[in-house]
């Protein structure tokens, strides 16, 4: 990593903790500034502090105390998951210090070039696949994950040298809190309406994702979903050179065209050859593959890699099959659109649907053009009743309400019959009966051994 000499003696608060305040904590403090570690943990419940303080690091737990912006901070590096109307960092604001995430440290240590990766939906898959294609028949370095992806983007930086590449999946809280961070290529796939409790506005959650393009010049590249009039239009407001992928039109770029993936004219691969099902895996693929051919790889290497690529956990993940019946997990799905791409990709006369979790306050409308047809429905959580109404308008064969992702497993199975596919995509998040969407997933794959130990 380069060795900045930027904090050495500044007084610096890390707001947060979890993976990325701890990360940023350890890294700031190796660069010689004088860290305070604030998180609202009690001390005694919290190994990431007493670890910390064993560093030399001094910690303050148990609450957000406003005094502490009385001390004389240099910046404050924020967990993204703090909003910004937390009192520390009002406070912060008001005094005009820096409020920054870690991915700009890790920006500003990192000696390799940063691929950076945001959107609504399909972050993940496409940011696993870009790794992918990027490591295929490499000669030097390593394509490493970053960011939102589970890495802390400021260890993974402290690890890779000057063959290596950063591939950085980044939400909008992690983007709000940049400065010269700038990736020597982005993409955005898609822009939606999300996460108004944070950002209060869709404005503003779309602005926050823009900041990724916001310090690239023509020498960089922004690969836009060009099947979005809203990304058209804000192409025409960035200095990067815009790279366009489409499942619609030929675009100057990347394109599919009769079950074909081009990339400027040249074709690449058949879109049924992806080892991932769904309309809008051919669209994380096609923004893979642009970034792909940037970077110099085959149209060899580009088949095998997306061939052999089933997916990433939770997200339409490849369960198993028991006595015929296909099981899929897409746990992931935590809004109305990811059920209705993950719908896209089966037949739904075969298909029986799991879904509900935390009431948001919205209802199911537009969720019902894709229930028509379904096999079944097996609802739980606090959305249940909602999810029964828009089935019974959808017309859904079967429907059954459950108590949990666990039971729904069980019920589905029983009026499953031979060739159907079982699809767990829920169209709400996960906290009103799991902690997050990857343990109500790892609920079902579980539910789904069991059942396999059952009907053997």
């Amino acid at each position: 990593m380069k060795k900045i000499t930027t904090y050495e003696n500044k007084k610096i608060l890390v707001l947060g903790l979890a993976k990325s305040g701890v990360s940023a904590a350890k890294l700031l403090h190796e660069l010689g500034a004088l860290v305070t570690v604030n998180d609202f943990k009690q001390f005694d419940q919290n190994p990431d502090a007493q670890d910390l303080l064993s560093l030399g690091i001094r910690v303050v737990t148990g609450g957000h105390p406003i005094e502490l912006m009385d001390e004389d901070f240099y910046m404050v590096v924020k967990n993204p998951g703090i909003p910004y109307n937390n009192t520390l960092v009002e406070r912060a604001v008001e005094k005009g210090l820096p409020v920054l995430t870690e991915v700009e440290l890790a920006y500003q240590i990192a000696e390799c070039p940063i691929i950076g990766i945001t959107g609504t939906n399909g972050k993940t898959t496409t940011t696993t696949m870009i790794g992918l294609l990027l490591n295929a028949d490499r000669e030097a370095g390593t394509a490493r994950l970053a960011g939102n992806i589970g890495f802390p983007a400021s260890q993974v930086a402290q690890e890779a040298d000057k063959a290596d590449e950063l591939v950085m999946e980044l939400s909008s809280f992690q983007l709000m809190g940049i400065d010269s961070f700038k990736p020597e290529i982005a993409v955005i796939t898609n822009l939606y309406e999300a996460h108004l409790d944070y950002h209060g506005s869709r404005e503003e959650y779309v602005k926050a994702k823009w900041q990724l393009q916001k310090n690239m010049t023509a020498t960089e590249y922004l690969i836009l979903n060009w099947d979005q009039e809203e990304l058209r239009r804000m192409s025409e407001t960035t200095k990067a050179t815009v790279i366009p992928f489409s499942v619609e039109a030929k675009v100057d770029g990347a394109y599919c065209l009769d079950g074909v993936l081009y990339y400027k004219d040249e074709a690449v691969m058949k879109a049924a050859e992806l080892g991932v099902p769904g309309s809008h895996n051919i669209e994380n693929a096609l923004a893979a593959i642009a970034v792909a051919k940037l970077k110099k790889v085959t149209n060899e290497a580009v088949r095998a890699t997306l061939k052999s690529f089933t997916g990433v956990p939770h997200r339409t993940q490849y369960v198993g099959e028991l006595h015929g019946r296909k099981f899929y997990n897409d746990s992931k799905a935590t809004n109305i659109l990811a059920t209705e791409k993950a719908l896209s990709g089966f037949e739904n006369e075969q298909l029986i649907l799991l879904a509900g979790g935390l009431d948001r306050g919205n209802e199911f409308d537009e969720l019902i053009p894709s229930l028509v047809g379904l096999k079944g429905m097996v609802l739980f959580g606090e959305t249940k009743d909602k999810l029964y109404q828009a089935a019974v308008q959808a017309g859904v064969g079967k429907i059954k309400l459950t108590e949990n992702v666990e039971t729904a497993v069980k019920e589905a199975y029983d009026f499953s019959e031979k060739n159907d596919t079982i699809l767990l995509s829920p169209a709400c998040a996960s906290w009103d009966q799991y902690p997050n969407f990857e343990i109500r997933g790892d609920k079902f794959m579980q539910a789904f051994q069991q059942l396999k130990q059952i009907e053997k």
